[in-house]
């Protein structure tokens, strides 16, 4: 299942190695990932691939929700094709 992700905080070290780490230990693959910073605000957006077998969407979910309170900041997972349909003209 490809899913959006969207983290947006104050800059700090580690939110790209937090977020990744999280990810990675619920089997997922980042397939593009684009990140910038505007003052001292941090803004990435990532396209992932789940691997249900090893954790489903809401087990993603549980595991960035607490991965934004360690953080600070506000990580929003979305299915593709939810975010497409949301976003379609």
């Amino acid at each position: 299942m490809k899913c959006v992700i969207s983290v947006l905080g104050k800059d700090r070290t580690g939110i790209v190695a937090a977020v990744s780490t999280a990810l990675g230990d619920c089997g997922a693959n980042i397939n593009d990932i684009s990140q910038t910073i505007l003052g001292e605000m941090f803004s990435m957006t990532m396209l992932v691939t789940l691997d249900e077998a090893v954790a489903d969407f809401n087990t993603v979910h549980d595991r960035l929700a607490e991965t934004a309170e360690q953080l600070g900041v506000q990580i929003t997972l979305q299915r593709e094709d939810v975010f497409q349909y949301m976003y379609k003209i």
